[in-house]
């Protein structure tokens, strides 16, 4: 089972929707709000370089955010990142 992260913010659409297609895919996912976790939040921005919500790790692979992570789905690619496509 591959280890998915979702740093996110509350009342973010962006993240509401990353979480959602994560959802929909049966995807399980470990969210981390950095919006009073200041060390969370620092964490993704060494980890990403970038400050903005939601960044997605998939086994430590940085994917992006919810534009990326949707791109991802529709090329297939995010299926192999989880391990259920050849």
């Amino acid at each position: 089972m591959p280890q998915v992260e979702i740093y996110t913010r509350p009342f973010c659409p962006y993240c509401t929707r990353a979480r959602r297609l994560l959802d929909e895919r049966g995807i399980r996912f470990a969210e981390i709000d950095v919006r009073t976790d200041r060390a969370a939040e620092a964490r993704m921005q060494e980890r990403s370089g970038r400050t903005s919500v939601p960044q997605i790790f998939i086994d430590g692979h940085h994917v992006g955010g919810s534009d990326e992570l949707a791109a991802a789905d529709r090329s297939g690619q995010l299926e192999r990142l989880v391990g259920r496509a050849a």
